[in-house]
């Protein structure tokens, strides 16, 4: 009997990989979710809009978009790294919320390291400066001048406290010494919207929350935040080049599961990832509004998470940059 009993646990044993195995090769057998964490009209939800039909298509259930904004983009990311490992749900997520946030605002609850281990990476994205028209300026220098020559010096938008957006401004306040007041947002979309208004006459955002503002001559992009011209946009000059020594913050965009989410799961979404950031139409449309397609491997990508938490925590540090700034 006890034999019985042990070959029959044995057998259960197995039993269940098998069954776990079947089911994971089924995915997905229902829509799958996209969340967002910041509002709608961000360079994250555009990513994730361009992407979403022809994941659809490749994979023969919808992908919905879903943003749930707040707290930086902590209050999305945290739903996800809760989330039940089913393949249900995904997170798209950026340096800001991913890396950025949790630095500054200290203990998440959960290090996103290992709740939320990566499908793959999707884009690269340059972070700007960008002025409402009337502010008056054109270049980096004329807007260091502009600043030291108001009371109070001048506030800049960005798309969230924490986020590399608002990191990117306060090194700058650093770098320069000029009085900048950051004013957060819950997203690139709000933030734009107040730019293009002369609401607040600065704007540390992302290139493809700027781009079509800009085009039309409702926002003026001042300089590229990254340490070399981007392909995309070679017109544009970086803050280095205008001055400011020392001085470089990019951003990305990636796509991420609850821990635990089965393996093959992961690697059949990372593979139809890879495939969509290659389809011509997602890739022209990309570029077109001023992201650059680089898919990474899901373990590749759970290692340049790792350098960016290691890059960036001695910056802030240092810099001494906070929730509260």
């Amino acid at each position: 009997m006890k034999r019985r009993q042990a070959l029959s646990i044995a057998a259960a044993a197995l039993a269940v990989p098998r069954l776990s195995f079947a089911q994971d090769a089924a995915w997905p057998n229902r829509p799958v979710t996209l969340l967002v964490p910041f509002a709608a009209g961000g360079s994250n939800d555009v990513v994730a809009r361009l992407v979403a039909p022809t994941l659809e298509a490749r994979l023969g259930q919808p992908f919905v978009v879903e943003n749930r904004p707040g707290g930086g983009g902590s209050l999305g990311m945290g739903m996800v790294a809760r989330g039940r490992p089913d393949g249900s749900v995904f997170l798209i997520s950026s340096a800001s919320n991913h890396v950025f946030h949790p630095l500054v605002s200290g203990d998440l609850g959960y290090d996103p390291r290992e709740a939320l281990p990566a499908v793959s990476m999707m884009v690269d994205v340059p972070n700007v400066i960008a002025a409402t028209p009337s502010l008056g300026v054109s270049t980096v220098p004329e807007m260091i001048a502009k600043a030291r020559a108001t009371p109070g010096g001048l506030s800049f938008a960005s798309s969230g406290v924490g986020t590399s957006n608002h990191l990117a401004g306060e090194l700058f306040r650093l770098r320069t010494g000029i009085d900048l007041t950051h004013v957060p947002y819950r997203g690139g979309g709000p933030a734009i919207n107040d730019l293009i208004a002369g609401t607040v006459p600065l704007g540390f955002m992302n290139l493809p929350t700027v781009a079509p503002p800009a085009s039309d001559g409702r926002v003026k992009i001042l300089a590229v935040c990254t340490a070399d011209r981007v392909s995309i946009r070679p017109e544009i000059p970086t803050v280095a080049e205008q001055g400011v020594a020392d001085y470089a913050v990019r951003s990305w965009t990636g796509l991420f599961a609850p821990r635990g989410t089965p393996t093959p799961i992961i690697e059949r979404l990372a593979a139809a990832m890879r495939d969509a950031l290659a389809a011509q139409l997602v890739s022209s449309r990309l570029v077109a509004i001023g992201s650059e397609p680089l898919w990474m491997s899901p373990a590749d990508t759970n290692a340049f998470v790792r350098q960016e938490f290691d890059r960036w925590s001695p910056v802030v540090r240092a810099a001494g940059i906070t929730t509260q700034g």
